[in-house]
């Protein structure tokens, strides 16, 4: 590549940018100007607003006329519902079914009733002066938005993946893709603009840009939900339902169902930052049959297979890998599955940067020319090799994203099976893309994008379907499995957080989730870190162990290791019950891993327990969070037992219990029947749909024994 000068562009952090609705001035009336096949179009100050009802469960409003890129999102019905339309001076009516949405036409204020119940409706909080204090509809400058009232109490989850409360009430969330370098704030991977309320209904914002969500939140109001767009025009979404399920099954049906998943990613995955040499990677690799280990997946990580200073088109470096068609067909030898690292970046170091730029593959600067990423070392510190600088692949460019397919194939030619989609956080807003959109309106789509054209080359190409291996995601991400939490603590704490991470993901209608067993940066975790991590990390959707310092578990002592592969082993036991769990979430849009207000919706006193949580619907764990054993859990109502002493108790009760090293709590409800097959050291050694025997949660004089014990 011949040399050229380039100069490092402004990046604006996306919590930089701060808006406070007080702030703005708000539409005080409207005037309806015409019905609509299933709606009405009302004249604002600040352009027309539109109410459609799709159903007597879908509302739809948009405020403003203005025309941005598409990239289907949403995908709305097709049929219309029958709406009949009553405008009088003082409001307008539309009724459709048992819903009824009232539009007061000066002052403003939206009220939708379903049954005769009022469900949403603008804010009522006035100024001691009269007026409201914050604005029930904004459309000014760069930002447009409303306010809605909540009730006392009312908590509202969603959101994405964000590893604090599970309840965001009381808190300012961003819909803002971030490298977050942990889980420790607000900060997240995978947001989504989509929050609901267990009192049956759900708000989506249709964009792709910041939007800002003050969900009681005390600096502005602890009793209205002030949400705020980055961009001229509001294009929200309200679901209208009679249980979180219910909410979930309908936000699928707007941006898509989780696919199937490859039986084979079930199994145990395997992965550290990083093996330094291709022979400690074989040599670990054959460890872990040596060892006993069971697991499915094998993963090379970026600075494992990967020179960094040139990285990425996917080229082995061929310093430590001369031969990796080789390599990789020993690897097979031992039936692992083989994941590989990628980032949708490529150092301007790279013998191809040059060729790429010219066929305008990379994202422009204001002068049309590539866009220079500049990574700021500060917060890797010492951990991680200083990254080049790079450009960053434009996939609304149609050229380069079937460029960037197509040369994906010399991997799977190679035997190599998934990829491991990382980063995708860092579209600047000072950057375009060839769509027209600025970095601003591009910045989270961008992940949706880079993760949907791997998903799609696994699709054809990887063995059993489609599937990546994904940190950052968007509105639909669920389409494209699966996601990890990325980068915790390795402490409590982080453990703790990359549950609730997962948690709200799968309340935010993605049904697949996993996370970095063992946490990813700091001391290597404690053995009794370790055992409870791998305890609760085998009971999730899918599961992988991945730190800076080793996870294989020989590292961790005799006991550790023994009690670890214990717990891989019931994972493999628990196979046709987790297969189970996947094609609920395929069919019926429910997450493998099941926060209780969503396993549990008539009992509010269970909600506040935000790292328990349902492993599908027989199974409700209770993770160890402390050095020591001692766990509290709520059980439901009806009658429990704790799967690994045969105990019975009774629910709607609060325990203090005393975990074994051995055993986290688990239980199962009365009359569950949960499927167990045999073990293997690789599901290619489990025949597909093989159960053994069922552990029957049954009352009995003495426990029945069985395959879990």
């Amino acid at each position: 590549m011949a040399d050229r000068p380039y100069t490092p562009s402004t990046v604006t952090g996306g919590y930089k940018v701060t808006v406070d609705p007080r702030d703005l001035r708000g539409i005080q009336e409207v005037e309806r100007q015409e019905s609509t096949s299933n709606g009405a179009i009302f004249k604002t100050s600040a352009g027309p607003l539109e109410i459609t009802l799709y159903s007597a469960e879908l509302l739809r409003v948009v405020l403003g006329d203005h025309e941005y890129p598409e990239y289907g999102l949403v995908q709305l019905p097709d049929q219309s519902a029958a709406v009949q339309v009553d405008s009088q001076d003082a409001q307008t009516t539309l009724q459709c079914g048992e819903t009824r949405v009232v539009v007061r036409h000066a002052p403003f204020c939206l009220e939708v009733f379903q049954g005769g119940e009022l469900k949403v409706q603008s804010t009522r909080e006035l100024h001691m002066g009269g007026g409201p204090r914050l604005p029930l509809l904004v459309r000014e400058d760069q930002w447009s938005g409303l306010t809605l009232e909540l009730a006392p109490g009312e908590p509202i989850y969603g959101l994405g993946e964000k590893f604090g409360r599970l309840n965001k009430r009381g808190e300012r969330v961003v819909s803002w893709n971030e490298d977050c370098y942990g889980v420790n704030n607000e900060y997240a991977y995978k947001n989504a603009p989509f929050a609901w309320s267990p009192r049956g209904w759900g708000l989506l914002v249709n964009t792709t840009t910041r939007v800002v969500h003050g969900v009681g939140y005390s600096d502005w109001s602890h009793r209205g939900y002030c949400l705020l767009s980055q961009e001229e025009k509001l294009d929200l979404l309200i679901l209208l339902a009679d249980s979180p399920a219910e909410i979930l099954r309908q936000y699928a049906d707007l941006t898509g169902y989780a696919p199937e998943v490859p039986r084979w990613s079930l199994g145990v995955w395997m992965s550290r930052a990083f093996y330094k040499t291709a022979p400690e990677a074989m040599q670990i690799a054959r460890q872990l049959r040596e060892h006993r280990i069971p697991c499915d997946v094998f993963t090379l990580d970026g600075r494992a297979w990967l020179e960094v200073d040139t990285r990425c088109t996917l080229d082995f470096d061929k310093t430590r890998y001369p031969d990796p068609g080789a390599w990789i067909r020993e690897l097979k030898t031992m039936d692992y599955k083989l994941c590989v690292w990628e980032y949708p970046l490529i150092s301007v170091r790279n013998d191809h940067f040059q060729e790429l730029a010219d066929k305008g593959y990379f994202l422009k600067d204001r002068n049309g020319d590539p866009y220079i990423y500049y990574w700021d070392p500060a917060p890797f510190g010492k951990l991680l090799t200083p990254l080049p600088e790079s450009g960053l692949i434009d996939f609304t460019n149609p050229e380069a994203y079937a460029w960037y397919q197509e040369n994906h194939q010399k991997l799977f030619d190679l035997g190599v099976d998934v990829m491991k989609t990382d980063f995708a956080e860092q579209m600047p807003e000072d950057a375009y893309a060839l769509n027209g959109d600025d970095g601003v309106r591009h910045h989270n789509i961008y992940a949706l994008l880079y993760n949907r054209a791997v998903y799609e080359v696994t699709k054809d190409r990887g063995p059993g379907g489609g599937l990546v291996w994904g940190r950052a995601g968007w509105t639909g991400s669920q389409k494209y499995a699966l996601g990890w939490g990325g980068d915790p603590q390795t402490d409590w704490g982080g453990l703790a957080a990359s549950i609730r991470g997962g948690l709200s993901w799968g309340l935010t209608g993605v049904p697949y989730h996993s996370h970095d067993i063992g946490g990813f940066y700091g001391p290597q975790p404690e053995p009794e870190l370790y055992i409870r991590w791998s305890q609760v990390g085998m009971l999730d959707s899918h599961s992988r162990f991945h730190g800076t310092t080793p996870r294989e578990p020989w590292y961790f002592g005799e006991e550790a290791e023994q009690i670890v592969r214990r717990w891989i082993e019931r994972r493999y036991q628990l196979l046709p019950y987790i297969e189970r769990c996947c094609a609920e979430a395929v069919k019926e849009a429910r997450p493998v891993a099941r926060a209780m207000v969503y396993a549990c919706p008539d009992e509010p006193e269970s909600w506040g327990f935000e790292e328990q949580y349902f492993f599908g619907p027989d199974l409700l764990v209770a993770p160890v969070l402390q050095p020591g054993g001692q766990v509290r859990v709520y059980l439901p109502r009806g009658r429990w037992q704790l799967i690994f002493t045969g105990e019975w108790y009774e629910g709607g009760q609060t325990y203090d219990l005393q975990a074994p090293l051995d055993w986290i709590p688990v239980f199962g409800w009365q009359g569950a029947r949960i499927p167990l097959g045999p073990v293997g050291q690789h599901v290619g050694e489990i025949p597909a749909g093989q159960v053994l025997e069922e552990l029957v949660v049954a009352d009995a004089q003495e426990p029945r024994p069985h395959g879990l014990l």
